[in-house]
């Protein structure tokens, strides 16, 4: 990318707010891109070179290709667009217009094949051809990038469904496509049907991680990120052994996700939201989660780091990733809010066992200057996730300590209001007897006066709302009180 345009590329994404990776990340884009399939490739190539300048000619050039080698046209479109803004001069610029009609004119055609074939199968009744069909329909529209049609497509085909595994089947898909069209309401309805106790939860089975780890990026999506850890630290491990690079293998999932993304989606989620002992027992010591932190050593010496106290070294890990994961498209809108939870966490924990602290311990705990930590610090505060007090004279943070003798009067005081209470309604009750006046259980009919009908409020004590003190019955307690 030449210096013009990439200084005229950052000002226009500082202005929408995009933001700009100028580090070059730990991954090699080839081997990365290759661990995948499906329209993830496209979409993923694109968001490295929308985002990262250095990146960006391999990884928008690479999009081309991929882009050609499918069938959605739009989405072709998209890439050439980025190339266009960001690489002006290169050959990618122009859009391949032969190429475009030629594959809009494939389409149709696959297009009508397909719904007379599907007509053909209505007309002779047999409704496993007409579910096949519409099977058939629904993925051609997936890959044509018709996501709206292809949600149709599918949602017809459940009244053709005539086994457990052909609903589990339907509904799969439908998880695929609300994933490509970022509908995660309809991925987690979806998967809550499979998830379900009866017929389809035992045919479903072998989707089970497949399942986890849709619902877990449903609620990393949804911004949840402890209900996010706990699908992807309990997801199968059968995922984990999976071939990425063999299509055949029924247990990769790379359409969406990799198993490397799971131990660091898992692995950010969990110290984003788990204290030092959940960390321990259910992410370190969770043999199902094992398989999938072996292939991301680095996020289990993190969250090593994390638990033994050792703050410094798990944040300067994350920190030294920070590129790859700005870069990854499920994590990059998250990943701000992920590192502010975990260097929160990290603080409190820290803080725990001091009532004070300087902020030069602080920064040399943390690795980082007192300007910094103060800034954060004030963050923490105005934000509620730290229960402090800072002294900017001294440069010191310090801790709210409760008075212990106050607390003991405010539980005296509050002792003598109840005991007044409970020998208030006791005396009333008696008084009450003493007045000629029946008290009568709630609920029995009759002539007697309860608490409710004489308009008394025996939860709160004393009168309620109601002028029972200006009416007979009133006048007669007065009266009974005086004799």
């Amino acid at each position: 990318m030449a210096p013009g345009s990439e200084s005229a590329y950052l000002a226009k994404a500082r202005q929408a707010r995009r933001p700009v990776v100028r580090d070059l990340p730990k991954f090699d884009l080839d081997q990365y891109i290759a661990n995948y399939k499906g329209k993830t490739r496209v979409d993923r190539l694109l968001l490295i070179g929308t985002t990262a300048p250095l990146l960006a000619p391999e990884a928008l050039r690479a999009a081309v290709i991929e882009a050609k080698q499918g069938k959605d046209v739009s989405r072709y479109n998209d890439v050439v667009a980025a190339v266009r803004e960001i690489l002006p001069g290169d050959v990618n610029a122009a859009p391949d217009s032969a190429w475009i009609d030629r594959t809009i004119k494939q389409v149709k055609v696959e297009s009508d094949r397909l719904e007379m074939e599907l007509k053909g199968y209505k007309n002779n009744l047999i409704k496993e051809s007409i579910r096949m069909g519409y099977d058939d329909l629904g993925q051609h529209f997936h890959t044509i990038g018709d996501l709206v049609n292809a949600v149709k497509t599918y949602g017809r085909m459940r009244e053709y469904c005539t086994t457990a595994s052909h609903v589990v089947i339907m509904t799969f898909r439908l998880i695929n496509v609300s994933i490509d069209q970022g509908n995660w309401l309809a991925v987690q309805t979806n998967v809550q049907k499979l998830r379900a106790p009866g017929q389809l939860f035992t045919e479903a089975q072998p989707l089970t991680a497949k399942l986890s780890a849709a619902m877990g990026l449903a609620w990393l999506a949804n911004g949840n990120f402890r209900a996010a850890a706990q699908e992807f630290i309990w997801t199968d491990p059968r995922m984990a052994q999976a071939r990425l690079d063999d299509p055949s293998d029924a247990e990769a999932f790379n359409e969406v996700m990799t198993p490397n993304d799971i131990a660091v989606y898992g692995g950010l989620c969990a110290l984003a939201s788990m204290d030092r002992n959940e960390l321990l027992e259910q992410v370190l010591e969770n043999t199902k989660f094992r398989s999938y932190l072996e292939l991301e050593p680095h996020i289990r010496r993190a969250i090593t780091f994390f638990v033994s106290s050792k703050f410094s070294a798990c944040l300067s890990i994350l920190e030294s990733y920070r590129s790859d994961y700005l870069l990854d498209i499920h994590l990059q809108r998250h990943l701000g809010e992920l590192y502010f939870q975990i260097r929160s966490k990290a603080i409190q924990q820290y803080f725990i066992p001091f009532s004070r602290v300087t902020f030069a311990a602080l920064a040399s705990a943390f690795d980082t200057d007192e300007q910094t930590i103060e800034q954060k610090l004030t963050g923490m505060i105005k934000g509620k996730h730290l229960d402090a007090r800072i002294d900017l004279v001294d440069r010191v943070l310090l801790a709210k300590t409760a008075d212990p003798r106050r607390s003991v009067h405010e539980e005296a005081l509050q002792t003598a209001k109840d005991y007044e209470r409970t020998a208030h309604l006791r005396i009333l009750k008696i008084e009450m007897l003493n007045a000629g006046l029946e008290v009568a259980e709630k609920g029995k009919s009759g002539g007697n006066t309860s608490f409710e009908n004489a308009g008394l409020d025996p939860l709160h004590g004393g009168p309620s709302a109601s002028n029972w003190l200006s009416e007979g019955i009133g006048r007669s307690l007065r009266s009974g009180l005086r004799e």
